[in-house]
């Protein structure tokens, strides 16, 4: 890499190796655990029925073929701007990168409404305020809020933030998968879902679709890679621990759940359904535990969310792939891209429900990994090495996962559909007339 390249892989915010690899492995599972396991057991439930803790084990597995090119790439080209520097590098400056790290932008923002509506559904378990229509987004708007001053407050107090809630989730979930097997029943694992809520091929494919954004966050460490100690080789680690960290979270609670719970009954609480699961055998006091521990994942999700989604959309402003007004506001443009963050969730959180979110955010999501895939095949072959025989499988398994997730919504949800279909549409019809706006006659850009 040259020195031009070089000096356009980092950010004048970033502070070279002030994220650690327990830092970057702390932010890859804040993100994680907190969509994943609290957001999403309830609608892989309705869809995959008494086999969806499977289906988060065979999202592990596809999220490990996909991890494998991030990897790559991150040891290749580590930057603040992890995912959009890489499709830079194998689409180069324009439409075609524009339009898919916005995929992914949108896809992390999806993700932060998504995980700051779920606290907003456990806290109303403890606290009994009506109307729960009301009061669901309006928590979430608080909770984005604060995770706002948590980010502008530096990298220092993010990491001392994301460091102890990790802590606190992953001894607190381990306490309740150990309890919760313990005196889970073997007539629940075995009792089959019946009626509506009888798996399908493809509501499970579908139900891996939704699992896969349990495991999605950890993207969010390559988008600190040019903050990370030693990122050549910590950004891949990181990677590697946070994913594998969490397989094991996330098996331990699904099983916990279907051993307490049978399908309906998760589906019922399907926005609360951990509490649910505690209820049988701890009584009020289990719930209490449950939804504490939820509101911990959930914040610690958000804030590390809003850290890597404000630095894309940073790298996208200084590769002028997007347009970018500072609306007089001071500070610098990491700081703008964080307060545009967080207004666009919190729009996402107040008007959307949570299987709407989820569907959005999956869809956008494995339309830009297949696109990652697909880069390093065929534009990076010769500058990155790597296996095509592991390349070729991720596609191949996105492509099937989202094919069953859209056919399985086309006959539940068609307008979430239609909604997904008109925000694709908008995205490369703005990116293609931005891209437009500063083409010279000859064809080159001004990037």
């Amino acid at each position: 890499m040259d020195e031009m390249a070089a000096a356009d892989d980092s950010a004048p915010e970033d502070v070279p190796g002030s994220l650690t690899l327990s830092g970057a492995v702390a932010l890859g599972t804040g993100v994680m655990i907190g969509a994943g396991i609290f957001a999403l057991t309830g609608q892989t439930a309705r869809l995959a029925g008494d086999w969806f803790p499977l289906a988060f084990l065979a999202a592990a597995g596809v999220v490990a073929a996909s991890a494998y090119s991030y990897v790559k790439l991150a040891n290749a080209f580590p930057s603040s701007g992890g995912v959009a520097m890489f499709l830079r590098e194998e689409y180069g400056p324009g439409t075609a990168t524009g339009v898919f790290a916005i995929f992914m932008y949108v896809s992390m923002v999806i993700n932060e409404a998504l995980v700051a509506r779920t606290f907003g559904s456990y806290l109303l378990q403890v606290v009994d305020l009506e109307p729960v229509s009301f009061w669901v987004p309006a928590f979430a708007v608080a909770l984005l809020v604060a995770a706002f001053g948590v980010n502008v407050a530096g990298n220092r107090a993010m990491q001392a933030a994301q460091r102890t809630m990790a802590a606190i989730k992953i001894v607190g979930l381990g306490a309740f998968a150990v309890a919760g097997l313990w005196f889970a029943s073997s007539a629940e694992f075995t009792s089959g879902a019946g009626g509506e809520y009888t798996a399908s091929p493809e509501g499970f494919l579908a139900a891996v679709a939704l699992a896969i954004l349990a495991y999605k966050g950890f993207t969010t460490i390559t988008n600190s890679g040019g903050e990370v100690v030693d990122p050549h080789r910590n950004t891949g680690r990181a990677i590697v621990i946070a994913l594998a960290i969490c397989t094991v979270v996330y098996l331990a609670i699904a099983a916990a759940v279907a051993g307490n719970l049978d399908v309906a009954e998760i589906v019922a609480a399907e926005d609360y359904s951990l509490a649910e699961a505690a209820r049988p055998a701890f009584g009020d006091g289990g719930v209490s535990f449950t939804v504490a521990l939820a509101l911990v994942a959930t914040a610690s999700g958000v804030m590390a969310s809003i850290f890597a989604a404000s630095r894309m959309l940073a790298m996208l402003t200084r590769m002028t792939q997007v347009p970018h007004r500072h609306l007089g506001m001071p500070g610098t443009v990491r700081t703008h891209t964080t307060v545009y963050t967080v207004v666009f969730a919190i729009a996402l959180a107040a008007t959307l429900d949570l299987r709407r979110i989820a569907a959005l955010g999956a869809i956008y999501y494995l339309i830009m990994d297949i696109a990652i895939h697909w880069g390093l095949l065929r534009h990076l072959r010769d500058r990155v090495e790597h296996r095509r025989a592991i390349v070729v499988g991720a596609i191949v398994l996105d492509v099937v996962v989202l094919g069953a997730f859209v056919w399985v919504n086309a006959s539940v949800d068609p307008l979430g559909l239609w909604v997904a279909a008109v925000g694709i549409v908008l995205v490369v019809v703005g990116e293609r007339l931005f891209m437009a706006s500063h083409t010279r006659p000859d064809g080159t850009m001004d990037m």
